[in-house]
């Protein structure tokens, strides 16, 4: 009978337990995570051409603004190290079941599609990798990866009338 009491009290554990557990749903459309995050990161990393992270931090005026206030607490390289994390991250939010693009269609979920994703995921883990190395001609290299990650998934997917369905140079009637 002790055995059956330890059992039940384990299956409700377990049943409230899953039914506490988030529902994964998107909430944003893709071109909202991309302006959101994508582009923020990728500029952060392509800074990194021209700004070396280990330099002094400009000043910033004190307006009394967030933006003020909060903009020289995660800077140099833990600043590139999480854009370079958030390209990788990114990955799971735009490929997440039943996001949908701007005009309220599916996502991609081709193999090109998934191809670019996890190049651009790629991408951002060795991003990240020689930001933590602190290797700043890394890291520019790097951007040559990042601009052809962007621009190949924009000439298919988002420089058309059409986009979310691939445009591989044909005309469409």
């Amino acid at each position: 009978m002790r055995v059956f009491g330890v059992v039940i009290v384990l299956f409700l554990l377990v049943a409230v337990v899953g039914a506490q557990a988030p529902t994964a749903y998107p909430v944003a459309n893709l071109a909202q995570v991309m302006r959101a995050i994508y582009f923020p990161n990728a500029n952060i990393i392509f800074d990194v051409q021209m700004r070396d992270p280990d330099a002094p931090r400009e000043t910033t005026a004190a307006d009394g603004t967030v933006s003020s206030t909060f903009a020289s607490i995660y800077t140099g390289w833990q600043l590139v190290e999480n854009a370079g994390l958030m390209l990788a991250e990114g990955a799971m939010l735009i490929t997440m079941p039943g996001r949908l693009c701007q005009n309220g269609r599916q996502v991609p979920a081709g193999y090109e599609w998934q191809k670019y994703v996890r190049e651009m995921a790629a991408t951002g883990w060795e991003v990240y990798q020689a930001a933590k190395a602190r290797d700043q001609a890394l890291v520019a290299e790097l951007t040559n990866d990042l601009a052809t990650g962007c621009a190949n998934c924009h000439s298919v997917y988002r420089d058309k009338d059409d986009r979310c369905i691939p445009d591989y140079g044909v005309t469409r009637q």
